[in-house]
């Protein structure tokens, strides 16, 4: 008898990538699947953030409908049901079970008895949880905390997400310590405020800790932490990070804004000048790399603050910024504020994103002639012999690969570490030739 199918579908961010991983760890029995028309099950794990995040979720689960087949079981759990669950239930009957942020761990039982479950407290994994880890034999995400204790205008994760929910010190060691045993030796940690880590158990710099934490596990080579917070950000943290011999020097800190006023407005707690201080003191370790986020049209952006976010960014100089299009969220603050726009916020994301390509065009330059760290992850999309190699330096999934055109007759194994030198840059990605592979 053949086994039962599956289909899952994670959006939204890594975070809700772990939890859809601990999902695919209770339903071990099922076969996955590419192919949703097949499936027995179909599992959506939505986004809920900002409107195309939501409106992504609503047209998967629409799609994945009209191909299902019949019999077959379609639920949708996450962000967006969690924030909108009286609402989705009445205005979607093609879903079959729905659940939110607090029943991954339970997933299994509530397709065997095919009912809807909404737990009061927001799910965190922890070392014991069942997760099947997808996407790469050699890489892992963390899941550090839930939550958030921020209060930023325009963000609506704390509504339905709670306040900073964070794992002891010694659930992450084990964890990390369980993944290292089954031959991962790269880890990204995550949280929405990951440099608020520890801060609701009474730690004064928790991710410190976990920094020298991890330092001492065996097997560990490459790690990094991904969404810093400004105002939770230390000098310390940052030297830490810098100086590790196990941690990339890489700062991925969203600052959503540089004029004073708007971030004030924003309620970002933190002024211009003390964030540039702070991305300043990054700038100044070698070799670093940092990432940000910027949104276009806030209320009350002016086209003042607009031009003085633009000129920060374009001398500043980010090895990648992101760039997010308002979106007004009915449960924050901002909601009721005056909007911008919506033509006069398109042009000014599209003057964000021409910034962004130059500057990430600058980065990609620098490294020209470089010598660095890569793993190599497989064949590249150009070209069967043309490989795919990312950079330790870089996030997973985010920052993108260099390609390989030269492998000087070494032995090819992916997901293996190598040296390699940077050649040139060919349209908007680097050329590298393998140097020797790396223990």
């Amino acid at each position: 008898m053949s086994s039962k199918k599956l289909h899952l579908v994670s959006l939204g961010c890594t975070k809700n990538l772990v939890d859809s991983e601990v999902m695919l760890g209770r339903l071990r029995e099922y076969e996955v699947h590419d192919d949703p028309t097949i499936a027995d099950v179909i599992i959506v794990n939505t986004c809920g953030f900002i409107d195309a995040a939501k409106e992504e979720s609503i047209n998967t689960i629409l799609n994945l409908h009209e191909i299902r087949k019949e019999g077959s079981l379609l639920v949708v759990s996450g962000c967006l049901t969690e924030r909108y669950r009286e609402q989705l239930q009445e205005e979607l009957p093609e879903v079959d079970i729905f659940t939110g942020v607090g029943d991954y761990e339970q997933i299994d039982r509530l397709i065997a008895e095919k009912r809807n479950a909404f737990s009061p407290e927001v799910y965190l994994a922890n070392e014991n949880s069942p997760r099947v880890i997808t996407g790469s034999n050699t890489h892992a995400y963390i899941k550090m905390a839930e939550g958030c204790n921020q209060t930023c205008s325009f963000c609506a994760i704390p509504s339905f997400k709670g306040k900073l929910h964070s794992r002891t010190l010694e659930s992450i060691e084990k964890e990390v310590k369980a993944l290292v045993a089954q031959g991962f030796y790269e880890f990204s940690f995550i949280s929405q405020d990951s440099s608020s880590y520890g801060r609701d158990m009474g730690l004064k710099d928790g991710l410190i800790d976990i920094i020298k934490t991890v330092e001492q596990i065996a097997g560990v080579k490459v790690a990094r932490i991904l969404y810093l917070y400004p105002s939770t950000t230390t000098f310390e943290l940052i030297d830490t990070i810098a100086n590790s011999p196990i941690f990339e020097t890489y700062y991925d800190m969203p600052i959503q804004q540089i004029d004073d006023t708007i971030l004030k407005l924003m309620r970002r707690g933190f002024g211009e000048q003390k964030t540039i201080e702070l991305l300043n003191h990054m700038k100044s370790k070698k070799d670093a790399f940092i990432r940000t986020s910027i949104i276009a049209g806030h209320p009350g952006e002016s086209d003042e603050a607009f031009d003085r976010v633009c000129e920060f960014m374009r001398t500043f100089q980010f090895d990648r910024f992101n760039v997010f299009f308002y979106s007004n969220e009915e449960t924050t603050p901002a909601f009721t504020m005056k909007p911008v726009p919506e033509e006069v916020i398109e042009d000014r994301v599209e003057v964000l994103e021409e910034i962004a390509h130059e500057t990430t065009t600058a980065s990609l330059k620098k490294m020209i002639g470089k010598t660095i760290k890569v793993i190599l992850e497989g064949e590249s999309d150009e070209h069967e012999y043309i490989l795919s190699a990312r950079p330790t330096l870089w996030a997973k999934d985010i920052d993108g690969d260099i390609l390989i055109n030269d492998t000087s007759d070494l032995e090819i194994l992916f997901g293996a570490m190598y040296e390699v030198n940077v050649t040139e840059l060919a349209g908007d990605r680097l050329l590298g030739t393998l140097i020797k592979r790396l223990p």
